[in-house]
C-alpha cells in the first residue's frame, strides 16, 4: 500500500510500505481523506520545529477519516463500510497523567506522525490503516471532509475548556489558519458575545468572517489596529494565540483587559514575553496541548450541525498529487485547510 512519507525538508515521497496486522479491538480501516495540519508544513518546509527534528524517515498525517473493512476479535457497533473520524491520540492509560485524566500529557503518548520521540511515531497518511477502537468516532452524516475535521477542532475545544466561562466574554483571536478560525466557531459556539480576529492575509481574514468574526484586522497593513482595544488598560477577555510569533503574542496581551486569560495554541518554538504588561494586569497564561475526549465531542457538534467547518475546506487533492496539497498549505494567501483524497 502506498504512504506518503518525509525524509527531510522538501523530501516528500509516495512510498510502499507494509499493511499492519489487525488485532484484537481494533478496525482495519481503508483512508478516505487526510487534512495537511501545520506540524505537517513544518516537517515538509523545515525538517521538524524548534528542538523536534527528523531523525529517520516518517509517515506523515494525523488529521484523517476512513471507511471500516474489517473488524478485530471483540469489536462492536461499528460496520463495514462505515464512515469514521479517527483520533491519533492513543494515550497509555497507564501513566500518572492517564491516571489523573490528563490524557493528553500522557507520558507515553503515541500520537500519530510526531518526531518527538525516537523511533518516531508513524503518521496515518497511508493507505490501509489499523486503528485501536477507542481512536475511531463513527462519523455517519458526514463528508469525509468534514470527519477528517474532527482533530483539529477538538484542539480548539480543549483551548475553549481551558479557557473556563466564556459566556458574553469578548475574544481576540490572533492568527486566522484553520486553528485560528476553529478557534472562533468554538468560542461563538461556547457564548462569545464579540469576537475579533487578526491575521497578515487578507484570504484568511475572509474566511475568518465568514465562519463568525464580528471584526478582522490586517496587521500588516494596519499594524495599529488593536491599537483601540488597547486603550484604558485592554478590552478583550479572552486571547486565543494561534500563530506561536512573538508580536502577536505582545499585540494580543497589550489589548486584553485585567484579568484576561491567554491561551497559547500556536507552536512557534520560545517566545520573549511581555511579562510585566503580564504581571501587571494580573493575567494568565495558559497553555493548550492537543486534546483527548474533546475529539468525540467535536464529531458530535459538526453531526448535529451546530459547527459548520466546510467552508474551511478550500482544496481537495488525489493521492499522487499529494505535495500539491502540502505547498497549498503552505500559502495562506490562497488556501485555509487542504485535504488528500485517499479513496
Amino acid at each position: 500500500m502506498r504512504a506518503i512519507v518525509i525524509h527531510a525538508a522538501k523530501d516528500l515521497r509516495i512510498e510502499e510500505v507494509t499493511p499492519q496486522d489487525l488485532g484484537a479491538g481494533q478496525l482495519r480501516l481503508r483512508l478516505a481523506t487526510g487534512g495537511v495540519c501545520g506540524s505537517d508544513l513544518h516537517y515538509y518546509n523545515h525538517g521538524g520545529f524548534g528542538a523536534i527534528r527528523l531523525k529517520q524517515p516518517m509517515i506523515l498525517g494525523h488529521e484523517v477519516s476512513a471507511y471500516v473493512t474489517e473488524m478485530g476479535d471483540g469489536v462492536a457497533g461499528f460496520s463495514v463500510g462505515q464512515l469514521v473520524a479517527v483520533s491519533p491520540s492513543r494515550p497509555c492509560h497507564a501513566c500518572k497523567f492517564c491516571d489523573e485524566g490528563l490524557h493528553n500529557q500522557c507520558l507515553n503518548m503515541r500520537f500519530y506522525g510526531s518526531a518527538m520521540p525516537f523511533p518516531h511515531i508513524q503518521g496515518a497518511f497511508r493507505e490501509e490503516l489499523v486503528a485501536d477502537v477507542a481512536q475511531c468516532i463513527p462519523a455517519d452524516g458526514l463528508t469525509p471532509g468534514e470527519a477528517a475535521m474532527a482533530e483539529p477542532l477538538a484542539v480548539t475545544l480543549h483551548a475553549t475548556s481551558r479557557a473556563g466561562q466564556m459566556l458574553g466574554k469578548r475574544v481576540l483571536v490572533t492568527g486566522c489558519g484553520p486553528i485560528g478560525a476553529l478557534a472562533i466557531l468554538a468560542a461563538r459556539r461556547a457564548g462569545a458575545s464579540e469576537i475579533v480576529a487578526t491575521d497578515l492575509s487578507d484570504f484568511t481574514l475572509g474566511l475568518a468572517r465568514q465562519v463568525g468574526a464580528d471584526r478582522t484586522i490586517n496587521m500588516g497593513t494596519t499594524p495599529d489596529g488593536l491599537a483601540e482595544y488597547s486603550a484604558a488598560k485592554g478590552t478583550f477577555d479572552v486571547l486565543y494565540e494561534c500563530t506561536g510569533a512573538a508580536p502577536a503574542l505582545a499585540a494580543g496581551i497589550g489589548a486584553l483587559r485585567p484579568r484576561g486569560v491567554i491561551l497559547q495554541l500556536g507552536l512557534g518554538g520560545d517566545m520573549v514575553l511581555p511579562m510585566m504588561a503580564i504581571t501587571a494586569k494580573e493575567l494568565e497564561l495558559r497553555g493548550s496541548f492537543r486534546f483527548h475526549g474533546e475529539f468525540a465531542t467535536g464529531v458530535g457538534l459538526m453531526q448535529k450541525g451546530l459547527i459548520d467547518v466546510k467552508p474551511l475546506i478550500t482544496h481537495t487533492v488525489a493521492l499522487h498529487e499529494a505535495e500539491a496539497a502540502f505547498k497549498l498549505a503552505s500559502d495562506r494567501s490562497l488556501a485555509m485547510k487542504a485535504q488528500i483524497a485517499f479513496s
